[in-house]
């Protein structure tokens, strides 16, 4: 066989690095294509940062001559719409221009596009509809293609729901019954990126595997607790006692969830996870396993091959937290300095007068750290500035506990000990900021 050359769009996220990864294993000339991809996933030159969704027809028609592409893997997908995320742009729009420039290309080009299971009469959110969408347009182009919809992704990393389940295993809660009883029919990493590298082996004019739908998951009927309670056995936890959530507690943690969306962060808990989750993960695998001879591996087989690793026990049980860490340190800074600006103003001046400030000055400093410290807050809160506004907690924190030892060394032995309790707020903020990245 000649050596394929494959695309895969997405090579940042879970499937597509994975995919990425394996392929060129067996193989395969990988050219993996990202919006942007962390310095640990820059394995070759042929990782490639683009700025993909602003690319027109013609541009993605260059890329694939460019690189002899032979196939092209679409793992792009955002769960739901928020800054720098649009689902109409990424599932459906992006998709139009692909098969543009696949036809424009005047190469034998096959397509293989991730998209999810289930049927269009139960798309209820923007995710599903667009991604249906996308699956149209392919339908309807007359390209050699192969639309594969994966069930719940097991992978050795972990990343949204992924991570979710895993941090469920790691503490003694459920989700609510009817969550929990949800199908969830499970698919190793490692069986998509085999259906790809199949995919790829064969030419674009096989008649065979011209336009194939296939359901990529166990056949196996599998709910949400099973594949919870499997991550239970390799974390040595099925066996404590648990709580079941509250629906309403589930429900106003999705609302939480989409104000931090808005904020450029990307829980797993939103409006639209938790509306796919009731809506279940199932298909029929069938025509996928008889096409390929592809045996999909057991959840025994992907998740309890070897107990948890401490890493993996530390991130899941971290996993929660973290929200929690960067929740209370943006009060931490919001309220601390509003209390001072609008709540005890006269008393946090008063401390600068009764050590000998010069009047002039004590108004501006207490207004201007007060303001200070709520823009910290702000920082921290927004995504994209999270690590400007770590670094400018943690400065202005050391800040002040110098400036306190020179100027008011006597607020070091105030009863309250508040000067003391800045040091571990620093050592939260530097925890939150090396728990910063996602992937």
């Amino acid at each position: 066989m000649d050596r394929r050359t494959i695309l895969v769009f997405g090579a940042s996220g879970l499937i597509g690095r994975f995919v990425t990864d394996d392929l060129r294993a067996r193989g395969f000339r990988v050219v993996g294509v990202a919006r942007s991809l962390a310095p640990a996933q820059t394995m070759s030159a042929l990782d490639i940062e683009l700025p993909i969704l602003i690319l027109d027809a013609a541009a993605l028609t260059r890329l694939f001559s460019e690189h002899a592409v032979d196939v092209v893997v679409n793992c792009l997908g955002v769960l739901q719409d928020g800054p720098g995320s649009d689902t109409n742009a990424v599932h459906r729009d992006f998709v139009a221009r692909l098969l543009q420039a696949i036809g424009d290309s005047g190469r034998a080009i096959r397509l293989v596009h991730i998209s999810i299971p289930g049927t269009a009469a139960a798309d209820r959110t923007a995710f599903a509809t667009t991604k249906r969408e996308a699956e149209r347009l392919i339908a309807a182009s007359g390209i050699s293609h192969a639309i594969l919809r994966p069930g719940f992704v097991v992978a050795p990393s972990a990343y949204g729901g992924g991570a979710m389940l895993r941090a469920l295993a790691a503490f003694p809660i459920d989700l609510p019954a009817a969550e929990m009883a949800t199908p969830f029919q499970p698919v190793a990493v490692e069986d998509i990126a085999a259906t790809i590298a199949w995919l790829a082996a064969r030419d674009s004019d096989d008649a065979s595997v011209k336009a194939v739908s296939w359901d990529l998951m166990l056949p196996e009927p599998v709910t949400m607790a099973g594949v919870i309670k499997q991550f239970r056995l390799a974390f040595g936890t099925a066996a404590w006692p648990r709580i079941a959530m509250p629906t309403f507690l589930l429900d106003l943690g999705a609302k939480i969830g989409d104000f931090a969306n808005h904020l450029g962060w990307t829980p797993p808990m939103r409006s639209t996870a938790i509306a796919e989750l009731r809506r279940g993960v199932s298909g029929d695998p069938s025509a996928w396993i008889a096409a390929t001879d592809i045996v999909p591996k057991t959840l025994a087989e992907t998740i309890g091959r070897h107990p948890a690793s401490i890493q993996d026990k530390w991130f899941a049980r971290l996993f929660l937290v973290k929200a929690l860490i960067f929740a209370s340190l943006v009060a931490f800074w919001l309220v601390s300095g509003f209390i001072a600006l609008f709540v005890s103003y006269r008393a946090a001046a008063g401390i600068l007068a009764a050590h000998n400030f010069p009047p002039a000055l004590v108004d501006p400093i207490t207004i201007g750290t007060s303001l200070m410290d709520m823009g910290i807050g702000m920082l921290i809160a927004l995504r994209r500035t999270a690590a400007i506004g770590l670094v400018a907690g943690i400065v202005a924190s050391l800040g002040y506990m110098v400036g306190a030892a020179i100027l008011t060394p006597d607020l070091w032995i105030e009863p309250l000990g508040a000067l003391v309790k800045t040091g571990p707020a620093i050592v939260l903020m530097l925890v939150a900021f090396l728990m910063l990245d996602n992937r």
